[in-house]
């Protein structure tokens, strides 16, 4: 166990003080004074793997402690960070996770309550102490669950890590450690993330991270930075399935259903943001959401995310669900559509009975056919004429040709005709 002893040289000087100065308190009748500068505290620490537990003690007679209530005020802030944390204790002792943190600056004070009326009647000074821890290679860790049994973690590399450091990942939770399944590196082949599959978490159990640096040279044991996660404080939900719009009196009506989760799936853990095409994100804590519409889009998309915020309190909002769209034309009345067609049908007979009185579309249609008048009758019966005196002068043709054969051939001619006959042949 390592101590350091704290005793400020103002606290001393401040002891005489009191000792020479008279006490206004004392002069109006009170016990005690508020102010007590000759009450002083003492703080060391003890180092442990994951943590640094930071001690005290104070001057207080055995008499002084059975008189009062004593408690203390502590204050303290990690290096490079602006927040400071401030408690109330009663016990002389604070145990504080480093994490990725290389130390803190802390300060402790005394005060003594009355019993009867609580009110404060003595408090000491502060006592400061500041620890620095070993250097801290890594920084901006980051872990998130996913898909029920998926986990995630990554983090940065500083830019002063030796180049034979390694950095190994393992956690612990519901009793049993488990080493990194598949590492993410980076160009320098240095492991900046870790991922896992196909693990099972209890929700209200702790995941504790176990962040190992080694030097590869001699392979041995280096620094360790641990950090803690609630499960479902650092999952990120899928996004809302089911989701459907309907058309109801005039409004547009979303619903939806949770994700599955690895915590309580009772619908007042979760809460819903709701994104439409041309209006802003609603906070929803249903699981629908309904409003008016007046002149809808031409085509409107919705689309819901979902995070948990009142069972537990978790930052990480799900990805948007696939837009879900409703068009036009299916938000138009149908009365009025009616009445718009049958104005337009109107209106195109009216403009195509205009157009065929102009041009006498009419007259054209009606007309009768007119009968073929003297002139061509008497050529068609001139080209009649004609045509028979051709066929009658190719027929006197053929008898000449016919008469002037000779015997032999025309008796052949006749014996051929004659099988014709037999055969059924002639008429082909």
């Amino acid at each position: 166990m390592a101590r350091v002893t704290v005793v400020p040289v103002m606290l001393i000087l401040s002891f005489f003080l009191h000792k020479i100065l008279p006490s206004t308190s004392l002069a109006s009748g009170q016990p005690d004074v508020v102010d007590a500068p000759g009450l002083y505290n003492v703080l060391w620490i003890t180092k442990q793997e994951s943590r640094v537990i930071l001690s005290w003690n104070n001057n207080l007679t055995k008499e002084e402690t059975e008189k009062y209530t004593v408690k203390y005020i502590l204050s303290y802030k990690f290096f490079n960070t602006t927040y400071e944390r401030e408690e109330r204790l009663q016990e002389k002792k604070k145990i504080i996770h480093l994490e990725l943190h290389s130390g803190f600056n802390a300060k402790v004070k005394t005060q003594l309550f009355a019993k009867e009326t609580r009110k404060v009647i003595k408090e000491s000074g502060w006592t400061e102490f500041t620890y620095k821890a070993p250097p801290v290679y890594i920084q901006n860790l980051s872990c998130i669950i996913y898909n029920i049994s998926f986990l995630n973690c990554t983090w940065h590399i500083k830019a002063e890590v030796p180049e034979d450091i390694q950095i190994f990942f393992l956690y612990r939770h519901v009793g049993k450690d488990f080493e990194c399944q598949q590492y993410i590196k980076n160009a320098r082949k240095k492991n900046i993330g870790c991922h896992m599959k196909g693990i099972y978490f209890q929700p209200s159990r702790k995941i504790n991270l176990n962040i190992t640096v080694r030097d590869l040279r001699n392979n041995s044991r280096g620094l360790s930075y641990y950090k803690a996660f609630t499960p479902q404080k650092i999952e990120k939900l899928n996004p809302p399935i089911n989701v459907s719009v309907s058309l109801e009196n005039r409004s547009i009506k979303i619903q939806w259903k949770p994700p599955p989760t690895i915590g309580s799936a009772s619908k007042k853990c979760f809460f819903y943001q709701v994104k439409i095409t041309d209006r802003k994100i609603v906070n929803v804590t249903a699981e629908e959401y309904e409003y008016p519409f007046h002149k809808p889009a031409s085509k409107c998309a919705a689309q819901v995310r979902v995070k948990k915020e009142t069972c537990i309190r978790n930052k990480i909002w799900s990805e948007w669900s696939e837009p879900v769209f409703i068009h036009e034309e299916k938000t138009v009345d149908v009365m009025l559509l009616s009445i718009m067609l049958f104005s337009l049908l109107i209106f195109l007979g009216g403009l195509l009975i205009c157009a065929c009185r102009r041009f006498r579309c009419l007259e054209a249609i009606t007309m009768p056919v007119p009968h073929p008048s003297d002139n061509i009758k008497t050529w068609l019966a001139a080209d009649e004429t004609h045509d028979q005196k051709q066929v009658s002068m190719q027929m006197e043709m053929h008898s000449e040709v016919t008469l002037g054969i000779p015997e032999e051939n025309r008796d052949k001619n006749v014996q051929q005709q004659k099988c014709l006959k037999e055969s059924g042949l002639e008429d082909l």
